[in-house]
């Protein structure tokens, strides 16, 4: 005999373990299979969000720790944008944590960066009238490339129109002709090279023979000192002897005077000694004037002698 069920009791059961479904499915969706909570911050932006969508990624250093909830218009300033984030619990999110907006390589697809956040900081507390931490903002890369470009144009901007006004036409002539007088010199200097080098060779050498010259010239100075020593000596020398023949002189004089009978002596023996004695000193005194004067005419006779006459015809 068949047993035959009851359509209502099948009803209640396929409604029973449908209803089971729903509630699993609800169940795995709100995350308490992993039992992951979520803390709530907020992120105030005064740059453009473009890009950045609900369930956007929050991230610290490339890694998933919440999503973006909500986006909106800041209520007390229109001026921002106000995004909601949800954080995963635990997460450390300090006293100086900020956060700035990252796109996702060429697709646009922006996320929410939290960057710094030191060991030493305290956590982040939401502030006295607030629902919710505030974390702080900084501009994103684009902005600050955008901020920059425009300052590098505004500064370029005013170079130009600085230059401008400092090149008027009189001073663009001065530069344009002095810019050609200096083209003109290194074509001249180019095209004397060969004379420049030759100028710098004699040059080397001319302070070369000065330097050996240089060192030559103590014991040079050393020669004539003895030189000039020896002429003093034979100059006293003479005027001891013409001292010696005037004070014979004078005897001679006297003898004259004191003994009338011997002047044909004196005559015939003195008086020639005297001849030649004067004559001697006539001839030194000569000879002592000719060197004089050749040594005030080259004073390197002294050391080198005197210089060879030019040679005649023929020789």
């Amino acid at each position: 005999m068949e047993t035959k069920m009851n359509p209502a009791v099948v009803g209640a059961f396929v409604l029973l373990f449908a209803a089971a479904g729903v509630g699993a499915v609800l169940w795995l969706g709100s995350g308490q299979l992993s039992r992951v909570t979520y803390d709530t911050y907020l992120a105030y932006f005064s740059e453009s969000v473009s890009g950045l969508n609900t369930r956007a990624s929050v991230k610290v250093r490339g890694v998933d720790v919440g999503v973006v909830r909500q986006i909106g218009l800041d209520p007390a300033d229109p001026g921002r944008v106000q995004v909601v984030l949800s954080i995963q619990h635990g997460t450390p999110v300090k006293a100086d944590t900020y956060a700035t907006l990252g796109v996702h390589g060429l697709t646009g697809i922006a996320y929410v960066e939290l960057e710094g956040g030191s060991r030493a900081a305290p956590p982040l507390r939401a502030k006295a009238g607030e629902p919710y931490p505030v974390i702080a903002t900084r501009p994103s890369l684009f902005t600050r490339l955008d901020l920059a470009a425009t300052s590098l144009v505004a500064d370029l901007d005013r170079v130009t129109s600085s230059v401008n006004g400092i090149l008027d036409p009189d001073t663009r002539r001065a530069l344009q002709s002095s810019v050609a007088d200096l083209a003109r010199i290194t074509h001249t200097l180019a095209q004397r090279s060969g004379e420049i080098d030759a100028a710098v060779v004699a040059t080397s050498r001319l302070l070369g023979n000065g330097a050996r010259a240089s060192a030559a010239l103590p014991q040079l100075m050393e020669r004539l000192g003895r030189g000039a020593d020896a002429v003093a000596q034979m100059a006293g020398q003479l005027a001891e002897a013409g001292r010696t023949a005037e004070a014979a002189a004078e005897g001679a004089r006297s003898a004259l005077q004191g003994a009338g009978s011997g002047v044909e002596a004196i005559r015939t023996e003195v008086v020639p000694e005297m001849e030649r004695l004067m004559s001697d000193l006539r001839e030194t005194n000569a000879t002592l004037g000719r060197l004089t004067a050749e040594l005030e005419r080259d004073p390197s006779a002294l050391v080198l002698g005197p210089a060879r006459p030019a040679p005649g015809p023929g020789e």
